[in-house]
């Protein structure tokens, strides 16, 4: 079994290893703390599971798990993250990530989620999985600004927050200027922000912008 894990905390890592070698002792487990350096990794690596933190110095959030599902389609990818919230966890897996986990069920679910994971299935924690479901259907009844937005919009919207303006947006997305100002005005209207500082808020109240 080959696996990499991603994070850039060295105890992180340590305790991710001592995990996965209680599931398989003979795993090989190549690290890297960075996103740039984990695609580096890639080919030397070839891992068959992928662990990945959500908050790494070069890529946060949403877009440190957009390029590493795009290097490695069909391998199946952990989310790690501080963030507990079903509406995150569900735009990852929309995205294609295999499974999401709150750091602070790692210790305990760990093991589980990779098993599942290498058997082709998709993890979330008990907890979360009823809310998971219905936003993934499209059913929650009482869904929050955010959780109506789209994978891309919610995007967006991450950046929005985290201070990008429009060109750098576009340039992290691959899309021009004026599909990102389409984007922007769809989120204001789902959401009923007049401006980004009203965004800005609601993302710093709901825990989006510390992922």
């Amino acid at each position: 079994m080959k696996l990499l894990v991603v994070d850039d905390h060295p105890i992180m890592r340590l305790g991710v290893r001592q995990l996965i070698l209680l599931e398989w002792p003979d795993a090989e487990i190549a690290e890297a703390s960075t996103i740039a350096a984990a695609l580096a990794s890639i080919a030397a690596s070839k891992p068959q599971l992928v662990v990945l933190d959500l908050s790494l110095p070069d890529a946060n959030g949403l877009e440190g798990a957009t390029r590493m599902l795009r290097a490695l389609p069909g391998v199946p990818v952990l989310i790690l993250s501080l963030n507990a919230e079903a509406a995150y966890a569900a735009r990852l897996m929309q995205m294609g990530a295999a499974g999401y986990l709150p750091k602070d069920r790692a210790a305990d679910e760990l093991g589980l989620a990779l098993r599942r994971l290498h058997q082709g299935g998709r993890y979330v924690t008990a907890s979360m999985t009823e809310h998971l479901l219905g936003l993934l259907s499209g059913a929650s009844p009482e869904a929050l600004p955010h959780e109506q937005l789209s994978a891309q919009e919610h995007r967006v919207m991450l950046l929005i927050a985290a201070g990008q303006t429009p060109a750098q947006i576009a340039d992290a997305m691959h899309l021009s200027v004026k599909t990102v100002g389409s984007y922007r005005a769809r989120i204001f209207e789902k959401a009923g922000w007049k401006n980004n500082t009203e965004l800005t808020k609601y993302c710093v109240q709901h825990g989006l912008t510390t992922l």
